[in-house]
């Protein structure tokens, strides 16, 4: 391997944002944070790095598998590099902002290092936006940060939004109350996660029911429909309701969005409380990110979404160069100003003589000349 290579290499999912990528997801993100902001969430800014036991604290706990740790050169102690900043904004609201009047409106965007990444998300770091709303228990609050994910990604002009509900906290409370338990209890979970009906039918009296609730998912005006016709033990029946709910408030806001219910699916939101979500773009197979109910710092109720960043800006068009025009040396700094003030990228020439030939090398469509702008040829 020549010297040249050996210094470009880098680990496995790990790469280098190049112009004019880098500054593409910086805007992308600016656009999200600016929306976010318009409807009172404010953004904080965890460190990249903190102590292992706060980082993998509460919700943190799932994300245990995938952080890379460190020693601590100065305390000794472990500490763990974010896989997720989701459970470091609940870690912050419920201690350094655990006075602040409740509802609390926090949003975020920063990079995320994992310990290897998946088939669909090869990446190991890429970045993340997000916002959690902490402090409310309401329907109202799962359907706000599902509206507004859902619109910024529209109003970045993301084709094709859709977004699948999950009721993760259903079917735990459903065997509770049918008297399913141990190991019986934990093959049916499985089961359902993947739709395999043939051992769901081994469930005993619980099989008719349990095929129903698999048989329900789909759009979810037919999917609540269908568990609406179902007869639900009180608590199951509750847990329906206010995903029921929650549809209602959603399409009030949104009417157009695309939505799916899928009441037995577990995986991915393993601390999940409520009502979950994982959103989609058409032609994008990864999910451009996920959310729901949760509770922050083990205690507090609270919901959240989380955007990939590197999923969204796959399911954009690209981001588009602006025109760009060369500035002799020596010009007034005062026409280059002015130029930049009407939307266009200046680049000051360096040497006297600087011209059509060096505006071209430097991909510039115009010159500066001392009657105008000039097209490159």
């Amino acid at each position: 391997m020549t010297d040249f290579a050996n210094r470009a290499l880098l680990p496995a999912g790990l790469r280098d944002m190049l112009p004019p990528d880098a500054a593409f997801e910086a805007n992308v993100v600016n656009q999200l944070m600016n929306g976010f902001a318009a409807h009172g969430y404010e953004r904080v800014k965890p460190p990249l790095i903190e102590f292992e036991e706060s980082l993998l604290d509460g919700a943190g706990a799932a994300t245990s598998s995938h952080t890379f740790r460190v020693m601590d050169p100065l305390s000794q102690r472990m500490m763990g590099l974010r896989a997720d900043m989701t459970p470091q904004v609940a870690r912050i609201a419920t201690t350094r902002l655990a006075q602040v009047a409740r509802p609390l409106r926090l949003s975020y965007g920063g990079q995320v290092l994992r310990v290897k990444g998946t088939q669909l998300r090869p990446e190991r770091q890429f970045g993340q936006a997000g916002i959690e709303l902490i402090g409310s228990d309401s329907p109202a609050a799962d359907a706000e940060v599902l509206v507004l994910t859902a619109e910024a990604l529209i109003n970045l002009a993301v084709p094709g939004v859709s977004v699948d509900l999950a009721l993760p906290t259903l079917i735990p409370v459903l065997f509770g109350e049918l008297g399913l338990t141990g190991a019986l209890a934990e093959r049916m979970r499985a089961a359902l996660d993947h739709k395999d009906s043939a051992t769901v039918a081994e469930a005993g009296t619980a099989a008719p029911l349990l095929a129903r609730l698999i048989a329900a998912a789909g759009p979810a005006d037919r999917a609540i429909a269908a568990l609406k016709d179902l007869a639900l033990p009180p608590a199951a029946a509750a847990e329906r309701d206010r995903l029921a709910r929650v549809v209602e408030l959603v399409r009030a806001d949104l009417p157009g969005l695309t939505l799916t219910v899928d009441p037995v699916e577990n995986r991915g939101f393993e601390y999940h409380t409520g009502v979950g979500f994982t959103l989609f773009a058409r032609n994008i197979g990864a999910e451009l990110g996920r959310g729901g109910r949760y509770l922050a710092g083990g205690t507090e109720p609270a919901t959240g979404a989380t955007l990939f960043m590197d999923s969204v800006l796959s399911a954009l068009a690209g981001p588009k160069p602006g025109p760009r025009v060369l500035v002799p040396a020596g010009t007034d700094r005062q026409r280059a100003k002015a130029l930049r003030e009407q939307g266009w990228i200046t680049v000051a020439g360096l040497e006297p003589g600087d011209g059509m030939s060096e505006a071209k090398r430097l991909g510039c469509g115009h010159v500066l000349g001392p009657d105008g702008l000039l097209d490159v040829q």
